[in-house]
């Protein structure tokens, strides 16, 4: 009986952010039948999930009126904060009850303050940033990081499970992205390190796709290999995940360690790259890109 309650509580989501990954997300939702309310400043990304079945609604407060749940996919902090927390933000509409689940990538003290000026209007929050990238995203197939209460995560894991094929509580509000930080981190530096030993390879005269077909299978075969190797092989360099939100994410990851007194030397270059990269107007580019300041360096391509 708990169990029938919790899912018809759930039924009705909002959404909030319709970017690269919020809107294959959406589309998951709808797919699994919860009822959808989105909201986005640009009419464009919004169109087509009212196509699939989703209501459109003209604010983030708006959203929170008809939704159990509100789900935010939002760029950093300040954009979590002004619609969550504006006058006409999500704080302003939901009722007592009502179940916040930022899913963007933000720094684990704004999760918290955020949750704090919730918490007087009887809205909790669940801090659920995710990994994957777009293509994972279409699939479904997200792993989501979740920080906060048992019973709120309990109550939402159905809404996750249909957008996503590991979802894990870290622990309290806040672990969500303490664990995404550590995500970034692994990443950047599984990316550099490929980047590294095929740019070294190609210069030395190898074939960079016998030099992945070798190693893939060894101890230094990673998933990250596996996404990106291939990509950066065939010059594809749209974004997947941009450089700008790596970097985003890593600045956080920064700020973090300098509150808590962590020496992060090697995370420290990796953004320092990512400066570079960002100087050399490849911003926009996917983090696979990060491969072409050692290209630079060295004066060779990792091409197939």
């Amino acid at each position: 009986m708990e169990n029938h309650r919790q899912e018809h509580d759930m039924k009705r989501i909002g959404f909030i952010g319709l970017g690269v990954m919020g809107k294959p997300m959406c589309k998951n939702l709808l797919k699994a039948g919860f009822e959808l309310t989105v909201f986005s400043r640009s009419a464009s990304n919004v169109e087509p999930i009212v196509a699939a079945g989703a209501k459109a609604a003209n604010s983030p407060k708006a959203v929170a009126e008809s939704s159990d749940m509100v789900i935010t996919m939002l760029p950093n902090s300040p954009q979590v904060r002004e619609v969550v927390l504006d006058e006409d933000g999500v704080a302003h509409g939901g009722r007592p009850g009502l179940i916040l689940a930022d899913m963007s990538s933000i720094a684990p003290l704004a999760s918290r303050e955020i949750a704090a000026e919730l918490a007087p209007k009887g809205i909790r929050m669940l801090d659920a940033p995710v990994s994957g990238g777009e293509p994972k995203a279409i699939e479904g197939t997200l792993a989501v990081m979740v920080g906060g209460a048992q019973a709120d995560f309990d109550q939402c894991l159905t809404v996750f499970k249909a957008m996503a094929a590991s979802v894990v509580r870290v622990g309290e509000l806040g672990a969500g992205n303490v664990a995404k930080l550590a995500n970034q981190i692994v990443v950047a530096l599984n990316i550099c390190a490929m980047s590294e030993a095929l740019v070294l390879a190609t210069k030395a005269g190898a074939e960079p796709e016998l030099v992945y077909q070798a190693i893939r299978g060894g101890l230094a075969g990673s998933t990250v290999l596996d996404a990106k190797a291939p990509l950066v092989m065939d010059g594809k360099f749209a974004p997947g995940f941009r450089i700008n939100l790596h970097a985003k994410d890593i600045g956080n990851v920064l700020e973090t360690s300098h509150e808590l007194n962590v020496s992060l030397p090697l995370t420290s270059q990796v953004m320092e790259i990512m400066q570079a990269l960002k100087a050399d107007g490849l911003g926009d580019a996917d983090h696979g890109a990060l491969i072409r300041y050692w290209e630079k360096l060295a004066k060779v391509e990792v091409r197939r």
